[in-house]
């Protein structure tokens, strides 16, 4: 019994071993208070043992805590705890520091020749935990775990012979974790620097200029109307590819992913969309969903309305400046709605709202170049972090047996 994937100058065949041959139950309690509520710990299944405070900004902690159980380093915590992927609850092991959890948890000791992150990264996919609980665990009312700390060692588990080729099989996804930890780091980071600069480089309330500002560009932003700016586009072309709108994608291929699946819509009245046309959400423009056009040709549902850049005029800029808060505000204020959910910007609405632009569209295009080179930047991010994610999923099934 060997795995599909080996980390090199390991050989031996693997083992089935009972859990209660690899753990056994910690009965280690807080009977002299020596850990206090600022010390009662979490499990969460992204992050693994974590202060409860600093996890959820407060102690859910009784009036005592002295019946808790302690969980030192090192330990195997099982939570019991019912998660939507993981609805028979989670194990983990505490590589943070020492403290206390609710009775309610399962704290486990690790024997010799047992590496104890092993444990973790076993149960780490949903698959496997499921599989393995599921024969263990009867739930009762309200979705409780009725299973006790002994049985929840009943079941078989895999595992290298060599405590060394469990602790090499730990050190390659601490490697992995490293490198998603990395991009996703560099995508918050990315993000916050859109968000900053959307801010800083379109003028605020009361402003006339931007904070930030291109060199060679200077004089004050003109404030018009956005109806001066862009007409409705109304014509239709029932044979033109369906597109939609995102708040996060902006305009994209209905068909795009598998998103939508509109082959069997009724189009006669479905709107027009060029090239640099901007598509909004009459609905949720308020919330972002608004995109310009990359396509030179499609249709959107009635759901959007669609407008066009008149000479001068830059959409992709525009694409942009829509997403601050400022206009955002401006547009939920100007929709009409029955319900504080429910609103609808229709373009004589949208038409009447005054906006500050720098005329010369030199200036409009240098500030959508920059956006939607961040913009690119974002995108090949999260693919990255998505490729990592990826590749992790695939080494936790092929690599245990």
């Amino acid at each position: 019994m060997k795995p599909k994937i080996r980390i090199k100058g390991f050989n031996d065949a693997w083992e089935y071993s009972y859990l209660y041959n690899c753990l056994d139950i910690s009965t280690e309690v807080n009977k002299e208070n020596k850990y206090g509520k600022d010390e009662v710990l979490s499990v969460s299944d992204d992050f693994g043992v974590v202060n409860q405070i600093k996890h959820l900004g407060r102690s859910y902690a009784g009036k005592s805590v002295s019946g808790y159980k302690i969980l030192l380093p090192g330990q195997i915590v099982y939570t019991k705890s019912p998660l939507r992927d993981k609805p028979f609850g989670i194990i983990k092991e505490n590589n943070y520091q020492a403290g206390i959890v609710s009775v309610l948890y399962a704290v486990y000791n690790v024997k010799e020749g047992i590496f104890s992150k092993y444990i973790q990264r076993y149960f780490e996919p949903k698959q496997r935990i499921n599989k393995y609980l599921i024969p263990l665990v009867n739930k009762g009312a309200k979705n409780t775990m009725n299973i006790s700390d002994e049985m929840s060692l009943n079941g078989k588990i895999t595992k290298p012979v060599t405590i060394c080729e469990q602790q090499a099989i730990c050190s390659y996804f601490d490697k992995v974790d490293e490198l998603i930890s990395t991009a996703s780091s560099r995508l918050a980071s990315l993000k916050q620097v859109k968000e900053a600069s959307l801010q800083a480089m379109f003028p605020q309330k009361g402003e006339t200029v931007p904070k930030i500002r291109f060199k060679g560009f200077e004089g004050e932003w003109e404030e018009i109307l956005l109806g001066s700016l862009f007409s409705e586009r109304v014509e239709n072309d029932v044979t033109a590819e369906m597109l939609s709108v995102t708040m996060h994608d902006g305009i994209i291929k209905a068909n795009e992913n598998g998103r939508y699946d509109n082959s069997n819509s009724d189009r006669s009245n479905y709107k027009l969309v060029l090239k640099d046309d901007i598509a909004y959400n009459t609905m949720r423009m308020w919330q972002g969903a608004s995109g310009c056009s990359p396509y030179s040709r499609g249709i959107v549902s009635p759901a959007y309305t669609v407008i066009t850049p008149n000479v001068g005029v830059c959409s992709v800029f525009f694409a942009f400046y829509f997403k601050t808060n400022g206009l955002i505000n401006k547009f939920r204020l100007n929709s009409q709605g029955l319900t504080k959910d429910t609103w609808n910007l229709k373009y004589p609405a949208f038409s009447s709202i005054s906006v500050l632009y720098p005329t010369n569209v030199l200036e409009q295009q240098r500030i959508a170049s920059y956006f939607t080179s961040l913009d690119k930047q974002i995108a090949l991010q999260m693919q990255r972090l998505e490729k990592l994610k990826q590749i992790k999923a695939a080494c936790l099934d092929k690599m245990f047996v």
